[in-house]
């Protein structure tokens, strides 16, 4: 049978509480110190403050929380902590503690509830102790559960330390494609060190012999950014891209859009009229965020914080677009061309005066056919992690909820080995 309980009669609470700053020393004496979630991590970083006489410990192995901005990170103490006022311990006394962990982290969407409601995004202890877990009474059940969410956790680890790895990989490979290009046979050229003969110094740079340096007006045929005022939204209609649809996924994505008028649509693209081919970027928020539009996506309309760059064929490839923008290659030039102002928006003008080392178009073309090869193991390993994490949020809401028998997934182990 499964039963519910507030979490503080099942588990023992501390909420921080920041010592005289007195007691603080920044030389490795005493207690390391938390003051909220911004230290926290899958691995904790060494920390920089220490307390010599703590007001409140957080035990080790115990469940870190955070009770403040934002509400509900969750962590477990690796050793024992000083924590501050952003920080609440757990220590499970009548539960298993790596299901009361998890399910911490199911009432996530609670918890933001809660802390929207207050005027500085936190949560008091009473709400905190309050909250309802519903939880097996037989300890054996919890402890199963836990288990086989432990080992989903273990399989996305795994898949995001390799994205991450080949992400370092692509990243270096997108610096020398665009410092040294390729030969006919898709192989880097020598490096200058190796081969001096065959590089030309410019503004940007050594180059090889045979590229030229081009303004970003020079490489396209428009560059326009969307319409400068928020339209009315509809049920259904023409999609409205912002700078969220270039930024959730690899592409751009339309699943969860708004929608305008075709009256607007129409209206809109005198300015700005997205086509195949076209390179959008993000020009506020999260800066140079570049997708291309591909063949099949239909008509959309865009919005004032995205870009629209129409290459010219004759000269650059959408591909050389994106790759100037994926290698963050136009971040320093930002900083010089916006020196003084801030880099939270680019404007047009900037646009018009990146400048890119561009080599022919056939070996444009090159550049991204080995780019791709890049490419395909870091999105089957996408795939698999987007897998893996819809595995773990179905399972964390039917095996918490007792909509599902734990019993029938133990074989979840063997299925996420073989995945």
């Amino acid at each position: 049978p499964w039963i519910s309980a507030n979490l503080s009669d099942i588990a023992q609470i501390i909420m921080g509480q920041s010592p005289d700053s007195a007691l603080y020393n920044t030389d490795g004496v005493g207690m390391p110190f938390l003051q909220g979630c911004a230290q926290f991590g899958r691995h904790f970083p060494e920390t920089e403050i220490y307390c010599t006489v703590p007001k409140k410990v957080a035990p080790a192995s115990s469940i870190l929380f955070s009770v403040r901005a934002p509400v509900g990170e969750v962590n477990r103490a690796d050793r024992d902590y000083c924590i501050g006022r952003g920080v609440a311990a757990v220590a499970p006394q009548k539960a298993d503690g790596a299901y009361v962990e998890n399910y911490l982290r199911f009432l996530r969407p609670e918890f933001d509830r809660i802390a929207q409601g207050s005027t500085f995004g936190a949560i008091n202890s009473q709400d905190f102790g309050s909250m309802v877990l519903r939880l097996p009474s037989d300890r054996v059940e919890q402890e199963t559960i836990a288990r086989v969410l432990a080992t989903l956790d273990s399989a996305i680890e795994q898949t995001e330390a390799l994205t991450t790895k080949y992400e370092r990989i692509k990243a270096g490979l997108m610096q020398d494609l665009l410092t040294r290009g390729v030969d006919e046979h898709l192989a880097l050229r020598p490096k200058r060190s190796e081969q001096p003969s065959m590089y030309t110094p410019t503004e940007l740079g050594w180059i090889p012999s045979g590229w030229s340096i081009k303004r970003l007006s020079e490489l396209t045929i428009k560059i326009v950014d969307g319409v400068h005022h928020t339209p009315q939204y509809i049920d259904t209609g023409i999609p409205f891209v912002t700078v969220r649809n270039l930024t959730r996924t690899d592409h751009i994505d339309l699943s969860n859009v708004n929608y305008i008028s075709e009256k607007d649509h129409i209206s809109f693209v005198r300015r700005a009229d997205p086509k195949k081919g076209d390179v959008l970027v993000s020009k506020d928020g999260t800066l140079g965020v570049a997708r291309v539009v591909p063949p099949d996506i239909g008509k959309f309309s865009i919005f004032v914080s995205v870009a629209l760059l129409r290459p010219n064929l004759h000269e650059c490839t959408p591909e050389l677009i994106w790759l100037f923008f994926e290698s963050k290659a136009f971040e320093q030039q930002l900083g010089k061309l916006s020196a003084g102002t801030g880099l939270k928006h680019i404007h047009l003008e900037h646009f018009r005066e990146f400048q890119l080392a561009t080599p022919s178009v056939l070996e444009q073309e090159r550049i991204f056919e080995v780019l791709q090869a890049c490419e395909h193991p870091l999105k089957v390993l996408r795939a698999k992690l987007r897998k893996l994490q819809g595995c773990k949020a179905g399972l964390m809401r039917d095996l918490l909820s007792g909509a599902t028998s734990v019993e029938p997934l133990l074989s979840t182990r063997a299925m996420v080995g073989q995945s």
